[in-house]
């Protein structure tokens, strides 16, 4: 029998400004979602927050260039 190997979850939230509508929270998604760590990506575009699930840590850079990629400026860890 096969011996299963399971990841620990991380769930990190961070502010990023600039989100005003649905078209935005698609746009931050895709990009971040492109990330291979990223299992899922939830917006609240009210609290200008975004929360990321993902296998570990991930880095800063890594993220803050997704959500600048897709137009929008990350402040930092919520």
């Amino acid at each position: 029998m096969a011996e299963e190997t399971r990841t620990a979850m991380t769930a990190t939230a961070y502010t990023v400004t600039g989100m005003t509508c649905e078209h935005c929270a698609r746009s931050v998604t895709e990009e971040l979602e492109r990330l291979p760590e990223v299992s899922s990506v939830a917006v609240d575009l009210a609290g200008s927050r975004v929360t990321v699930v993902s296998a570990g840590e991930l880095a800063d850079g890594a993220v803050r260039e997704a959500v600048t990629e897709a137009g929008f400026e990350l402040v930092g860890r919520a």
